[in-house]
């Protein structure tokens, strides 16, 4: 077995090695160490308690999206690089169910479960979960919808493909992105099984392989997930919205995406809006001894650079986006998370008169 090392400076809280049945299966590590899951969904949608574009905000719990894993997920169908397997729906564990039991001698007892317990028979209701951030993206996307509608959409580390798929639910097209064979083959599984939600809208998601690290898109039709001429003409041409979920965790691979972004920007025909979301995470570090969110510091300071670029033809202006608005999937909208949008503008040249001129 090839040596395993991780980067030094790297720490991913949120990731857990949680494996209690094949729905949670590691599959390989990313090139930063980040464990990836297989991970499918199908969400349950609830047309009539839908929040309507533009309701006003709070902390709504109308649960018209329920994500749950299919009963029965075959081994090697699907991955995530979220960093963990999927779920979004009511929790109904009680603080007696999780509470600690100590033995006589005061030492934590642990309760293991039976051998007997089959994984494809589970006790109750999967308890899966994906990274606050992309879960606040998804409900943005919900509750704006009338932003997406008819646009084309470039999702940049799609991940499971849930803002995509619940983009393409009022989008025209939506290109789900992301890097490595495996990842892609989850996402164009994830989005059959959620094709009811398409259906109606007529939204079409083409899933591509995007690497940030690399200057140019794959044409090579023998790759798997390479791009068409064709695609890439209506990608440059149409596109007016990128979004980025929880990718911010990785100061090289933030470094890339902020590359990635102006790179596209520069190819795009239309002005554009990127939206992204991040959770400000603390970590304690060895090297600081400190509790500190260096991520999450290096994302602020690319955003700072970004909106500091002069002298091209194109400008980033960069605005928090008030997080109030309704939240319809389950999770803990935690004051640490975020979304940021980036708009990007051509320069307008100054017009000179005659006499100015002279």
């Amino acid at each position: 077995m090839d040596e395993i090392t991780f980067k030094s400076d790297t720490v991913l809280s949120d990731v857990h090695l949680h494996t209690p049945n094949q729905r949670h299966l590691m599959v390989r590590l990313s090139g930063v160490g980040q464990p990836v899951f297989l991970s499918q969904f199908k969400l349950l949608w609830n047309q009539a308690s839908q929040t309507d574009s533009g309701a006003e905000g709070g902390n709504h719990r109308a649960h018209p999206a329920e994500v749950t894993p299919p009963a029965r997920s075959p081994p090697g169908s699907g991955c995530s690089s979220e960093g963990v397997s999927l779920q979004a729906g009511a929790d109904t564990t009680s603080q007696e169910e999780v509470a600690a039991q100590l033995d006589e001698d005061g030492d934590l007892d642990v309760v293991r479960r039976p051998r007997a317990a089959s994984p494809s028979k589970p006790s109750g209701p999967p308890r899966d979960k994906v990274w606050r951030g992309a879960l606040l993206l998804a409900d943005y996307i919900l509750s704006q919808r009338d932003l997406f509608r008819g646009r084309t959409v470039l999702e940049l580390g799609a991940g499971t493909g849930l803002a995509s798929i619940l983009a393409a639910t009022v989008a025209q097209t939506v290109y789900c992105t992301d890097v490595g064979a495996d990842l892609l083959a989850m996402c164009q599984r994830n989005i059959a099984l959620n094709s009811h939600l398409t259906a109606t809208g007529g939204g079409v998601i083409k899933v591509k392989e995007l690497d940030w690290l690399k200057d140019d898109l794959c044409t090579d039709p023998e790759v798997p997930f390479s791009w068409s001429e064709e695609d890439i003409s209506d990608l440059y041409g149409h596109t007016t919205i990128l979004l980025a979920a929880e990718v911010f965790y990785d100061d090289d691979l933030t470094d890339a995406l902020f590359k990635t972004l102006c790179r596209l920007a520069h190819k795009l025909k239309n002005a554009s809006t990127a939206i992204l979301s991040v959770e400000k995470r603390l970590n304690f570090t060895l090297r600081h001894l400190d509790v500190t969110c260096e991520a999450y510091d290096h994302f602020r300071s690319c955003l700072r650079r970004l909106e500091g670029l002069t002298g091209g033809r194109l400008r980033f202006a960069v605005e928090p986006v008030d997080v109030s608005f309704p939240q319809l999937l389950v999770y803990e909208r935690i004051q640490q998370l975020e979304l940021w949008k980036v708009f990007v503008e051509p320069v307008t040249e100054p017009v000179v008169s005659a006499d100015t001129a002279s």
